[in-house]
Order: C-alpha cells, then structure tokens, then sequence
C-alpha cells in the first residue's frame, strides 16, 4: 500500500505508524517529513526497518515547538502505547527503594519496591536490590535500627542476633528509649541524605555538644556511630575523587547494541546497570543516548549535577533541556571524564561492550563475518572457508595444513596435514599447488567442497592456487590470499583476489575473520612441522642404538630430557633408568662415542 507523504510537515514532532488501525511504531525527529520520508525510500533497509515499511498502511505525525518536546512525547506515547517494534530500554518491574515504616511507634527499614516513591519516607531507586540491602547493612551498623517485620517486633520477649552483633537497639524489649530511637532514625534518615562528610562533621558536632551538657553516656553513643561509619567507609571497594556522577557508555557490535550506567554518590559506586538491545532499531548515537538517558531517570528523583557519556553528542543540549523541563534540574552532559573519573569511566565503557560479548554465540559472530565477507568480495553466500598454510625449516620437513571453519567456527575433525615431498621442501608455490591438487579429489563430496579458499601468501601463490582450480572441475571456488603487512604488523595485511586488492576495514568482522583463519592454518602447519622434526631427531639418534625400543627410548628421553644429555651420560647416569643395564648401557655409550663429530 502507498503512504502519502505529502501532508507531512518539515517540522520537529513525533511520527506514529500503524497497522490495522494499530500503532506499531512511534519515532521523534527534527524533520518529520525527512525522517518518514526515509522509511519508504528506494535504498537498502535492515530488517526491522524492512518490516515496518512493509506492514505500515497509516503514517500519523503530531508537530511539537522542538526536539526536547518531541523526546518527551515519544517517550509518554510509547510507555501508553507499547508499540511493538519500540525497543525500551526500561524493565516493567518496579524499582527498589529504602523504606522508613514511620507509621510505626519504633519504625524499622526495609526494602520495598515500587514503580515511584509514594512519600519522604522512600530514598532511591536504587539501580539493584543489592545496593539497597548493602545499604540497609550500613545503616544498621551505624544507627542500630530494627530491621525484622512488624510481626515479629511485637512477640519479642528477649533480644534477637542483630543486638547480640550490635546491629540493633532492641526496641522490642525497650533497651532503648522512644526518644533516642526516633533520633537515630532521623539521623539515618539524614545519613542517606547527605555526603559521608557531613554526616561525620554533624556527628563530631553532637559529641562536643554532648561533652559540654556533661553527657558522657551520650556522647559515648554518638563516638560509637562515628567510628562505625569510619569503618564503613574502609570497607568500601570502590573509591573515587567524583562526588554525584552518573556514567552512561553505549557500544555498537554486530546488530547489538550493549548499555552500560554507573552510579557514583559520594565517592562510591553506588550501583551499575546493563542492557542488551538485539536488532535495534537507533538510527544514530544520539537517539540511543536520548532514550538510555530518558528512561533511567524517568522514575528517579536522585539527579545527578554531571553526565558523562562515552560518545560526543551533536546535540547533548536536547537531554540537558529535557532535564529542566521534566525534573526542573540544570545537569550539566559532557563526554570528557577527569583524571580522577578516568578508571570508573573506562569501567563503563568495557562493560558496555562486554555485555555483548557476553550474549553473542560462536555461531553469531561467524555468520555475522561471513556474511560481511560476502559484500565485501560480491559472493552470494559463504558456508565453509578452508585456509591453507606451508611451513618449513630451511627446506626441510616440510608439512602443509588445511584448517576448515563454518558458521559454527572451527571444525578440527575436518583439519587435514600434508606432507611435502623432498623435492618440493623449501619451494612455497610448488608445495601449495601440489597440496591443491591432492586436495582437489575430494571436493566431489558436496560436504567436504568450500566455498572460499584462503591462502597465506602473495599474488604468486594466489595465481598458482587458481591455476589448480581451472585445470579442475572446481572452477567457481572463491580464492583469496593475505599478504603480510611491513615489518608483519597486525591490521597491515592486505586481502587479494584475482580481481585485484580488496579493501576490507581493518576493524571489520570480515577482515578480523581472514586473520583469524590465516592465524590458524599457520599454528597448526607450525605445530605439525615441529612435531615432524622432534620425531626424525629422535628417530636418526636412539632408534639406531641394538636393544633400545620405543619403551627404553622413552624413559631415557624422560629421565634426560633432550638427547644432548643422553650423550653427555656416563655408564652409571644411564644404569639409573628403568629397564637400562650395564650393557645397554654400554652400548649406547659406545654408539655416541663412535658418532661424536671430532
């Protein structure tokens, strides 16, 4: 179905899309008619924004004075609506908060979740439950307040644990008076409030206070809080120069999108937070900064002063007015973190992208490179790459690996080694070709044949390579060769076909997977050629020797380590291997000294 674009206006507002006379999706934008517009153009589309066009028979659009009013529109439309090709990057569960149950005659401090504090009584959300409980542990250290239920409270007949490990006044059994304990919620009450400093200022304050009025048994209990809070700032993992931060880091792999928010209070991290987004449906950085930014603090009344983003934004100034219009706050945005914030804000930007690490499978990350392979090289589809390597030492031992990876990653069953005949050993081209042709014979099963071969070497090899595949009946095999960079640096290497040099992005899924193939065709060629080598060594030295047999020649090489030791052995030093007597002895003794080059 056509959409008629030409009452859209080229203004900033907000677009709803709809199915059925159902809304499907809703966007905001600085030009209504250019975003819209964008969605049913000619150009390549990914797939959700293909699925939209596709099911989308009524564009409706709502004109706002600027982008900070459409924000908040889009953000209050898609909460209402729930469109379902919307992304939120809110939960629907409720947050958890620190509450004070002051309806109570000696109130206690609890846990409780809620989708917004209902009064002064409620101090968060916080970003985990954990964080709460961790908080409500200080807390009760400190200022000794009840935390069991109500229940519990008033069937009490004598202390619980939390007095015995002075986590608790014991109200239940009144080991405290109505007076002080309501004092001590207030302080708490205060202590969450304020920084660590004030609190322990406000509490050296009250002893001084109660030293003068001559009331040691209060200031002694005062004394008591303060060194528990001097302990508690010990204890804490996490310190940093920053006072009321928050750090928001947005990283973008393989069609996720990882989030990642640290809150500091204080000095501490108070909390983190991490989102994953599949398939996400952002058309820029900014839009995935507004909404991460948006949402988290939608609920929240703990506004920090300063954001600091991992990105540059090209128009922060839409989130820093959306601040003053929705929480009535001047917070400053800025993607330059101090040197004392540095550490936390790298922090948030690892976790953004390991939280994507994290999620994507070994079959994501392949597919997701042989498909960009693809449109790189102009191939229709890549199942199976075999990559192959020669390996030599001065001419000598010369093996060839063939190493096989799918969508799944590596398969080792299929790996293949072949040994280089002496007369090729030392000559690259010559190998590599008499290794494609062997390998040629068993491409008749359609299982084994791939679709891309990978050859490490230059134009020589490539040539050589391709030459093997038109003689055959395997012409249409994709060939591509690396050649490594000056010097051999990583990220230097350059991919070539018989088409010429291709230019692949040296961060690229596609060029970081032909490096990692290439790496290892060379391990396992490597691994084999070193292997072959220990074997003759061994071979041409103990195999010779009357009365040494596999067994014997193991336990020597064991007990000496290499055959250097085995030389240098006198008779006795030989006689204490297992197996090895006086004569063998001898005998081995007598072959090295009659071999030895003088």
């Amino acid at each position: 179905m056509s959409i008629n674009l030409n009452n859209v206006p080229n203004t900033p507002g907000v677009y709803k899309f709809f199915k059925n006379k159902e809304i499907i999706y809703i966007g905001k934008a600085k030009n209504l008619k250019k975003r819209v517009s964008s969605y049913f153009g000619n150009s390549l589309k990914d797939r959700k924004t293909s699925q939209i066009k596709f099911l989308t028979d009524k564009v409706e659009t709502f004109t706002t004075k600027n982008e900070v009013e459409a924000l908040l529109l889009e953000q209050m439309l898609i909460k209402e609506n729930k469109p379902k090709f919307n992304i939120l990057l809110r939960d629907d569960k409720t947050y958890p908060y620190i509450y004070f149950s002051l309806d109570h005659t000696y109130p206690g401090v609890y846990l409780k979740r809620t989708k917004k504090a209902v009064d002064k009584n409620y101090f968060g959300p916080f970003v985990s439950s954990e964080a709460v409980k961790k908080s409500i542990k200080e807390i009760q250290k400190i200022f000794k307040i009840r935390n069991c239920s109500d229940n519990t409270f008033a069937n009490r007949t004598r202390p619980c644990i939390e007095f015995q490990m002075k986590r608790c006044s014991a109200p239940c059994v009144q080991k405290v008076t109505k007076i002080n304990y309501l004092e001590d919620i207030a302080n708490a009450k205060l202590f969450l409030s304020s920084s660590d400093t004030k609190t322990i200022e406000r509490l050296t304050k009250e002893i001084d206070d109660a030293v003068v009025k001559l009331d040691f048994e209060k200031a002694s209990e005062i004394r008591d809080h303060l060194k528990r809070l001097n302990l508690i700032k010990e204890e804490q993992s996490v310190v940093t120069f920053a006072n009321d931060i928050d750090i928001f880091s947005v990283s973008y792999e393989m069609n996720y999108i990882g989030i990642s928010i640290i809150v500091v209070r204080n000095g501490k991290i108070r909390g983190t937070k991490t989102h994953l987004i599949k398939q996400s449906h952002f058309n820029s950085v900014d839009e995935a900064y507004n909404s991460a930014v948006f949402n988290f603090y939608d609920n929240q009344q703990d506004i920090p002063k300063k954001i600091i983003l991992s990105h540059s934004l090209k128009e922060k100034s839409i989130l820093e007015k959306m601040f003053q219009i929705k929480h009535q706050k001047m917070v400053k945005i800025t993607h330059s973190p101090t040197k004392a914030i540095r550490p936390i804000f790298n922090l948030c930007k690892l976790n953004s992208l390991q939280i994507i690490q994290n999620h994507i499978s070994k079959e994501d990350k392949y597919t997701f490179a042989f498909n960009e392979l693809c449109d790189y090289i102009g191939q229709n589809n890549i199942e199976k790459i075999e990559a192959y390597d020669v390996s030599h030492i001065a001419g000598e031992n010369g093996v060839a690996s063939c190493v096989v990876f799918s969508k799944k990653g590596p398969s080792k069953k299929n790996y293949r080694l072949f040994n280089i005949p002496k007369n090729l050993s030392g000559n690259d081209v010559g190998s590599l070709k008499h290794v494609i042709e062997r390998r040629l014979k068993y491409y008749k099963n359609p299982s084994i044949k791939p679709d891309l071969l990978l050859i490490d070497g230059g134009k020589n090899q490539l040539n050589f390579v391709q030459s093997a595949l038109n003689e055959s009946k395997h012409k249409n095999i994709n060939v591509l060769s690396i050649v490594k960079g000056s010097n051999r640096l990583r990220a230097s290497e350059t991919i070539i076909s018989k088409k010429g040099i291709i230019e692949l992005n040296k961060y690229s899924k596609a060029f970081l997977v032909l490096q990692e193939i290439r790496d290892e065709s060379h391990r396992f060629a490597l691994q084999a050629q070193r292997k072959k080598k220990r074997k003759e060594i061994t071979r041409s030295e103990l195999d010779s020797i009357e009365g040494i047999g596999k067994i014997k020649k193991l336990r020597l090489l064991k007990g000496f380590k290499n055959i250097n030791s085995i030389k240098s052995a006198s008779i006795e030093e030989l006689m204490t291997i297992d197996g090895i007597n006086e004569k063998i002895a001898k005998t081995i003794k007598d072959y090295f000294d009659e071999n030895s080059i003088n």
